[in-house]
């Protein structure tokens, strides 16, 4: 099946400006993850007591978090998978919004990375920008 079955157009060139403003903010998406990983397997008393006891998750679970943020971070970083990555990095931060609305707390920081990774892949992917248009075009 063809992308003109699909109804979506085939896809022009990007303008490096688009190519190199996604892949910054993409970096950036990467980097804010692999520092939260790196946070969480340093293990710091404190980092364990927010984890155990203020978020309310058993302690046995912080490795199993951090491997599935790994997880997306590396997909998202990778241009093969990174749609893929990005729908998995967007349940990952569902949970963590979920997280601190549970616990009263501010959530803008996860919905931003989110938001910021998404926008990242936007400009970036030809193919994406074709499949969700920000507006249409008058034929």
């Amino acid at each position: 099946m063809t992308t003109s079955a699909l109804g979506v157009e085939p896809a022009r060139s990007t303008p490096p400006w688009m190519i190199w403003t996604g892949r910054v903010l993409s970096a950036l998406t990467v980097l804010m993850l692999a520092m939260g990983v790196a946070m969480g397997l340093k293990g710091s008393p404190e980092m364990t007591a927010a984890f155990t006891g203020h978020y309310g998750y058993p302690q046995g679970a912080m490795l199993g978090i951090l491997l599935a943020e790994l997880a997306c971070a590396v997909l998202y970083a990778i241009p093969q998978t990174a749609t893929f990555g990005a729908i998995l990095l967007t349940g990952y931060l569902g949970g963590a919004i979920a997280t601190h609305v549970r616990v009263g707390e501010n959530f803008a920081m996860a919905l931003i990375v989110a938001v910021v990774a998404w926008a990242g892949l936007y400009l970036r992917d030809a193919r994406l920008r074709a499949l969700l248009p920000l507006r249409r075009r008058a034929d």
